[in-house]
């Protein structure tokens, strides 16, 4: 981080833009390094699918196809195949056998923390080389940013960054 700027010297929206580009390919360098060692477990479609449903709770097939932009009949082949392996559950509410509730199995929230963790260590590894006024100021930065883009904050997502 340079030093600090005037408002007449501050970074355009545009540049800002840039540089979180740049590091948003570092950051999704980490995360398909992450997903890599689960490959054959799952898709990158499959994974979302269980974030998704850990970070909301139990849903249903057609919000979890909006969520994660696929068509309804493709999302209930995916909660096929994610059932299959036991990494989700489905289960019909009292009263509607016609809606299907999905909800996150032991075994899908523990692909999730083991995908976190790799992030995590990837991350800390390359932070700690980072003196402490940068990292404060990335701290800073990035929880303005992801306000403004819509995210729960970590103490309404237990998972942490995944």
């Amino acid at each position: 981080m340079g030093p600090k700027q005037s408002s007449a010297n501050a970074p355009t929206a545009h540049e800002v833009g840039q540089a979180l580009v740049v590091a948003s390919r570092a950051l999704v360098g980490i995360a398909a390094r992450s997903l890599a060692a689960i490959e054959g477990e799952l898709t990158l479609v499959q994974y979302r699918a269980l974030v998704w449903l850990a970070e909301r709770g139990p849903s249903n097939v057609g919000a979890l196809a909006e969520a994660v932009g696929i068509h309804p009949s493709t999302a209930t082949r995916l909660c096929d195949r994610l059932a299959d392996k036991h990494l989700i559950q489905r289960a019909n509410p009292p009263g509607d056998r016609r809606e299907v509730v999905l909800t996150l199995a032991p075994a899908g929230r523990a692909i999730i923390d083991s995908v976190t963790r790799m992030r995590h260590a990837e991350i800390d590894r390359l932070v700690a080389g980072l003196d402490a006024t940068a990292r404060a100021d990335i701290i800073n930065a990035l929880q303005h940013f992801a306000a403004v883009a819509g995210e729960l904050p970590d103490d309404a997502w237990q998972l942490g960054w995944s």
